[in-house]
């Protein structure tokens, strides 16, 4: 029986029907390279061997024979061989379920990088500040979701680290730290993972494949994962592809860029491109709002080109899906490259006018529009909203992330929303620098989230938005100090655990 699935140069071993094998990343990455559409070469995992590799707590032998020739194929389509110390091939390791779950489930970039790796990538690419920065980036991406190294009341080392030297640096982005100092932030981050753990970090790119692909198929049994699967009725044995994808870098410079598009607006279902991207940046910055992004339309004059193609694929995906979509890409020195797309999480008011529109647009019938609105989804239309007339005190403002209105006292972290929900406290509202996937159980029991970073298509809009909770993104004007539970406020006042807020999710205002 088959187990990986090769796709590449036009030819996919796979289909979008065949979700139950390669989730709905995987069967959708096959897809799209069938249409021409240009997706990076790889290869999909079967989503039927996480379930006996959680059983086995072992990859089944024949899995290396397969895999071995899958990353040949991709060697020779890519031109690049993987661990090679002139022309490194890297590889990102996904994961990808038979139904959404996004941000749920683990995801390693760069991978394939060493010291003897990233100095040939360097002088390959001649940039060896983006060398660097993509060895940064690996190795804290694999030291917390392979290596497990985990926050410590409340702070995380690896980030803790970054932060020090970026201070001693005086610079507020890891963008504008030079190479020197990305290549001594990856040997620090690759100490901490040793020193935490008491295992080396892996030199090895097949053993960091290897372990990638155990962490992958182990994070559906995550607390996160499994929360979400309940909230949203998935099944608990469907389990998770692995899709090993080339790298793209959106990191090359200021001609490369990366971002997050939606087909139509999800909060509104107007008919215009939605999303955020940002130059010179890696994917997970964009949905992990470490950095705000600037707005899709905004590609028109940055990226005339790219805005065009992006134009273009977007009524071709939708034409041949027939539903809105939800896509990640890349651009990598003037080439874009589409990472996934699925059926974008959407609001019910989105969900209503899209489905008219479709009907209108003769994409779907009259019975395909009904049945695309979720019956329970229409209770977001009777979301509490705040009286115009009302005299409010407006403490700051940030992008309209997840329509409606709530209030709740502030908590900052997952776990002290659990605790009071549960004690009858009464509501919550959970404020974050940028919510995580960890972060998910507290998302649930919340009546609203607020972020102080982070834009309409971060971690947070998209999850509150799916949730139908009201929620206010990258508010810049708040500083969060999570270890002291308390916020402050440009020219206002502290904020702490406890206090009460009301969120406007359709205005942006924290009142």
């Amino acid at each position: 029986m088959q187990n990986v699935f090769f796709f590449g140069n036009g030819q996919a071993d796979g289909s979008a029907q065949m979700k139950d094998i390669l989730g709905g990343k995987g069967a959708n990455l096959h897809e799209m390279t069938r249409l021409g559409i240009p997706v990076p070469p790889g290869f999909t995992i079967s989503s039927q061997l996480c379930i006996q590799y959680l059983s086995d707590r072992k990859l089944p032998e024949h899995l290396c024979t397969e895999v071995s020739e899958a990353m040949r194929k991709l060697e020779e389509v890519a031109g690049r061989r993987f661990g090679d110390t002139e022309d490194p091939l890297l590889v990102s390791v996904r994961s990808g379920a038979k139904f959404s779950m996004p941000g749920m489930m683990n995801t390693v970039l760069n991978l394939g990088l060493n010291d003897a790796t990233v100095e040939a990538l360097a002088k390959h690419t001649d940039n060896p500040t983006f060398a660097y920065d993509s060895y940064r980036r690996f190795a804290q991406m694999y030291a917390e979701v392979v290596m497990d190294v985990q926050s410590e009341n409340g702070v995380n080392p690896i980030d803790e680290a970054i932060e020090d030297l970026k201070r001693q640096r005086r610079v507020k982005r890891e963008i504008d730290l030079d190479a020197a100092d990305l290549k001594t932030l990856a040997h620090t981050i690759k100490g901490i993972a040793e020193e935490k753990t008491g295992t080396p970090f892996p030199d090895d790119p097949w053993d960091q494949l290897w372990h990638s692909i155990e962490a992958v198929f182990g994070s559906w049994h995550t607390k996160r994962a499994v929360d979400y699967r309940r909230i949203n009725g998935i099944p608990d044995d469907l389990g998770t592809a692995v899709n090993v994808m080339t790298m793209v870098y959106g990191n090359m410079g200021e001609d490369s860029a990366t971002g997050v598009l939606f087909t139509r607006d999800p909060a509104t279902g107007e008919k215009e491109l939605f999303g955020e991207y940002l130059v010179n940046a890696q994917g997970e910055d964009v949905v992990a709002g470490i950095r705000t992004p600037e707005p899709i339309s905004a590609m028109a004059e940055a990226f005339p080109d790219i805005h065009k193609k992006l134009v273009d694929t977007c009524d071709a995906l939708e034409r041949h899906y027939r539903d809105i979509q939800d896509m990640e890409f890349t651009v990598e020195r003037g080439t874009l490259y589409l990472l996934q797309t699925r059926a974008a999480k959407r609001t019910a008011q989105a969900a209503i006018r899209v489905a008219v529109d479709m009907v209108g647009e003769s994409l779907i019938t009259e019975r395909e529009a009904v049945n695309r609105v979720d019956p329970y989804q229409l209770d977001q239309l009777l979301h509490p909203t705040i009286d115009p007339a009302a005299s409010v005190e407006l403490l700051s403002t940030g992008l309209p992330a997840s329509p409606g209105a709530a209030m709740g006292q502030a908590v900052f972290d997952a776990d002290t929303a659990v605790e009071r929900a549960g004690n009858g406290d009464g509501p919550v509202v959970l404020v974050r620098r940028e919510t995580n996937p960890d972060d998910f159980h507290g998302m649930v029991v919340a009546a609203a989230i607020l972020t102080e970073r982070g834009g309409m298509t971060s971690h947070a809009a998209v999850v509150a938005r799916g949730m139908g909770k009201s929620c206010v993104s990258g508010c810049k004007e708040i500083h969060v100090n999570e270890a002291e539970h308390l916020f402050t406020v440009d020219d206002g006042p502290e904020i702490h655990e406890g206090d009460w807020l009301t969120i406007d999710g359709s205005s942006g205002r924290v009142l």
